[in-house]
């Protein structure tokens, strides 16, 4: 028979493991910061989705680096899990719930690319978790749930930036109105996002700009031909497009092997970008484009966000890699202040966010009340030999605009 005093010892160890299974998640969250992050590595978003990836690492790099973030003065590491979901939507939003409901993370980090993240923004509000996305500018994602929160800026008002551009050019004597514009645009949020900022401003300005056409593509077409038939017989003055990166070079290859011309022409955020000149090359000069950020932006902190980045990479930075690393540096400014890592008090936290040395347009980001960061946007323009330059806004120029453009 078992003594007493042996009964009695085992039930202190029986609770004492017992209650070591319930501290340890409690200790676990004391030790470091869980946060998860689902983006597209692999699959049709993966040029633009994998440097998300390495910018969202390095910055994750950079606070362990340092000894971790201060949490209720208490440094952290980040364990970041970052996780890949092949550019597939469903899938995306499946991996966010993993990453909520088994891992356990503090908060998210969400995808590239509004269709994916359309997707993913709808799990947070499930858990109560904070989800913060660098990658998607489409308006409906945001103000339906307290936990989304999203540093790019609407997309509606990035087309609306290139109709002030455009406008600012008439009114200097470049391009004479009326102009009948070429309205592209894939069938997604985003799309319709740019649509509608173009289609307000000219609402706004009567008699300046028309719309002559206007067609919107599936994600991802496989032949534009069909579709730049129907824009080269409209005869318009301006071509203007919304487009991921991967339909972009294709469109625009089919552009250039068609021979057609515009006085103007851009493919929304599209054309800066270094996978995208690499592949068209002397196709991409003089295209224009509305970016959440360049490299060329003369604030102290982008200067010293380049030099780190190059040194640490090997190459410039892309408007991408500086968007991923701004969502990651304002999520562990919200949990530094929020000295927690209780869900609500990190949301909180986010909600009144305000980074005063951001590296975005404008040099500081915060949140609107829908979640979503508004900021300006600056306008770029390829020039011969790989050149690049901001045209728009006046103050932030390193180049005039060639407009119209000379025919080859």
């Amino acid at each position: 028979m078992i003594s007493r005093s042996i009964r009695t010892a085992v039930r202190a160890l029986a609770a004492g493991a017992f209650l070591a299974g319930l501290l340890a998640p409690a200790l676990q969250a004391q030790t470091e910061i869980k946060l998860g992050a689902v983006l597209p590595v692999t699959g049709k978003e993966s040029k633009i989705g994998a440097a998300y990836k390495q910018a969202t690492e390095f910055a994750v790099k950079e606070v362990n680096d340092a000894g971790g973030l201060d949490v209720g003065g208490k440094k952290l590491k980040v364990n970041l899990s970052l996780l890949d979901d092949t550019s597939d939507a469903a899938k995306s939003a499946q991996l966010v719930e993993q990453l909520m409901a088994q891992q356990k993370v503090d908060a998210v980090i969400g995808g590239y690319g509004s269709q994916l993240v359309q997707a993913q923004s709808v799990v947070p509000d499930r858990y109560g978790i904070p989800y913060i996305s660098g990658g998607a500018g489409a308006r409906s994602i945001y103000g339906r749930s307290k936990w989304v929160f999203g540093t790019l800026s609407p997309v509606d008002v990035l087309s609306q930036t290139q109709m002030d551009f455009l406008s600012s050019l008439v009114a200097g004597g470049k391009l004479k109105k009326p102009l009948k514009i070429a309205l592209v645009t894939e069938n997604t949020e985003h799309g319709k996002d740019y649509a509608q900022g173009l289609k307000d401003f000219i609402k706004a300005h009567p008699g300046d700009f028309s719309i002559g056409l206007e067609e919107s593509f599936e994600l991802y077409t496989p032949d534009f031909k069909p579709l730049m038939s129907r824009v080269q017989a409209a005869r318009a003055d301006l071509f203007m497009a919304d487009a991921h990166l991967e339909d972009f070079i294709a469109m625009q290859r089919t552009y250039t092997q068609m021979g057609l011309s515009h006085q103007m022409l851009t493919y929304g955020a599209r054309g800066a970008d270094a996978a995208g000149r690499k592949a068209l090359g002397a196709a991409t000069d003089y295209i224009f484009a509305s970016g959440w950020w360049s490299d060329l932006l003369p604030y102290p902190q982008v200067k010293a966000f380049n030099a780190k980045w190059k040194a640490a990479v090997g190459s410039d930075p892309q408007w991408y890699h500086a968007t991923a690393y701004e969502t990651v540096r304002a999520l562990l400014a919200a949990i530094r202040s929020a000295g927690s890592l209780k869900p609500e008090a990190i949301r909180a936290s986010l909600a009144k966010t305000e980074l005063k040395d951001s590296i975005l347009p404008g040099g500081v980001l915060k949140f609107t009340s829908t979640g979503q960061a508004v900021l300006p946007f600056v306008v770029t323009q390829n020039k011969p030999g790989d050149k690049v330059d901001i045209v728009w806004p006046r103050e932030a120029k390193t180049g005039e605009a060639v407009a119209p453009v000379p025919r080859s």
